[in-house]
């Protein structure tokens, strides 16, 4: 058998979907897999045993990236396509069964949407391999008997971002003596572009408490980088769905994004606390613009996420 699974160029999307691929290894386990993501996606695909190919997908205008994965995959016949861009590929390729994947109307999360994709009842649970070389790797940045707290300050879009100052108040709460993490080590990611953005947190942060990774990992790294530490704390972004697929404690922070669809799972581990003000107040306003907005998260206060981080860490230690 060989399945083509076509997923998302976004990290967030891509690591919720490797609960459906997953999924379907178990159903089919003598299938041969073939994903075709982003670039950014890709990495997260690579050490994964029933994945025999990986087709990055680089966007090109007149979506002309489209009709090179065709010219790629045409002269196979597909025991079955999945198809999670819901692009119209699926439908010029041979095969005589697809999964196409719709935008669900409904307030369920993604990866309830997925399960309806497949037919099945089951919890999908995201599952990222990595190898050998990344957990060494890992495991020289993150040395010695203490505490790890990770923090992911940054994400795709300023309005999602959580004031750094905020992040800066909480981190020496929750380490402080009598904190949830005495005296952890806060390890800080995120991307090489998000040095700028991150850095008054680095600066907040003493220096022989301060693990500073932003912008210094390849993306199987940092996977193993955050299943090394005792806690995640971060916007809604790609590196709060690792964190709960590593499984993990992880405290997603949501404002002008749906935590209904787009919450971090990964069992009794996850936990997610927004801000006062509700996505449609944060979003539906006349003047709302998406391109020129600062962040919409100011409405969180440190009290609210210091309050949700230590009741996910006590759910989770008790």
């Amino acid at each position: 058998m060989k399945i083509l699974f076509i997923t998302s160029t976004r990290i967030g999307d891509a690591v919720l979907s490797t609960g459906l691929l997953s999924y379907l290894n178990s159903k089919y386990p003598d299938a041969e897999f073939t994903v075709a993501c982003g670039i950014p996606a890709a990495p997260l695909f690579k050490s994964t045993p029933y994945v025999t190919h990986i087709i990055p997908i680089r966007k090109n205008s007149f979506s002309l990236h489209w009709i090179l994965l065709w010219a790629k995959c045409s002269l196979q016949y597909w025991t079955l396509i999945v198809d999670l861009r819901s692009s119209l590929i699926s439908w010029c390729l041979l095969t005589n069964n697809r999964m196409i994947f719709r935008k669900e109307t409904k307030p369920i999360h993604r990866l309830e949407s997925l399960a309806k994709l497949a037919g099945t009842k089951e919890t999908l649970k995201p599952y990222l391999f990595t190898n050998t070389k990344e957990k060494q790797k890992a495991k020289r940045y993150l040395m010695g008997s203490q505490s790890f707290l990770a923090i992911g300050p940054t994400t795709n879009w300023i309005g999602k971002q959580w004031p750094v100052e905020n992040f800066a108040e909480l981190v020496k709460r929750l380490c402080d003596y009598n904190g949830i993490l005495p005296n952890a080590k806060i390890v800080i990611l995120g991307a090489p572009n998000e040095i700028e953005e991150a850095m008054p947190l680095i600066q907040a942060i003493p220096d022989q408490q301060l693990i500073n990774l932003v912008g210094k990992l390849d993306l199987i790294t940092t996977v193993e980088v955050i299943a090394l530490c005792d806690m995640y704390i971060g916007n809604d972004s790609g590196l709060m769905h690792i964190a709960a697929a590593s499984e993990i404690p992880t405290l997603g922070l949501f404002g002008p994004s749906k935590d209904e669809h787009y919450a971090p799972r990964g069992g009794n581990y996850t936990a997610t606390v927004r801000t006062k003000l509700s996505y449609q107040q944060l979003v539906g306003k006349p003047d709302y613009n998406h391109r020129s907005t600062g962040t919409l998260m100011n409405s969180l206060t440190v009290d609210m996420v210091e309050t949700a981080a230590t009741k996910l860490w006590n759910k989770v230690k008790n």
